[in-house]
């Protein structure tokens, strides 16, 4: 099985299975941009459009999680953990109501995790199930 580049925690999951009893299937987005652009934002499916500037990375409880391609230049090296933490972000995320937001941790892969990653594709590419 290749090493995926994206995973979330259990509170994580927890907080999307909540969002998706509410708006139905959902997707992530991380752009690097400012203010809260560099935290995961949490979409109804569909509802960010994504292209060829971005990429897939995988998915987390279900959910399709992209990056821009840019931002993903400085990530590719590393292993993404979605978090939630108490607080509230200043974005257009599906969390914020609930006193929460989404967060990323990171590690470096290593030499042999990086031997077998997952691929990551261009958003006009990724998966559409």
């Amino acid at each position: 099985m290749p090493t995926p580049r994206v995973l979330s925690t259990q509170v994580a999951d927890a907080t999307i299975d909540l969002l998706r009893d509410e708006h139905g299937p959902l997707m992530f987005h991380q752009s690097g941009g400012c203010c809260d652009g560099s935290s995961p934002m949490c979409f109804t499916k569909g509802e960010f459009r994504v292209g060829a500037n971005d990429v897939w990375l995988g998915q987390i409880h279900s959910c399709d999680f992209f990056m821009t391609a840019s931002q993903f230049q400085y990530w590719k090296h590393t292993q993404l953990t979605v978090d939630v933490v108490k607080g509230r972000g200043a974005s257009f995320s599906l969390e914020i109501p609930l006193g929460v937001r989404f967060l990323i941790r990171s590690r470096l892969f290593t030499e042999a995790e990086e031997q077998d990653m997952a691929p990551v594709l261009d958003g006009e590419e990724y998966p559409k199930n």
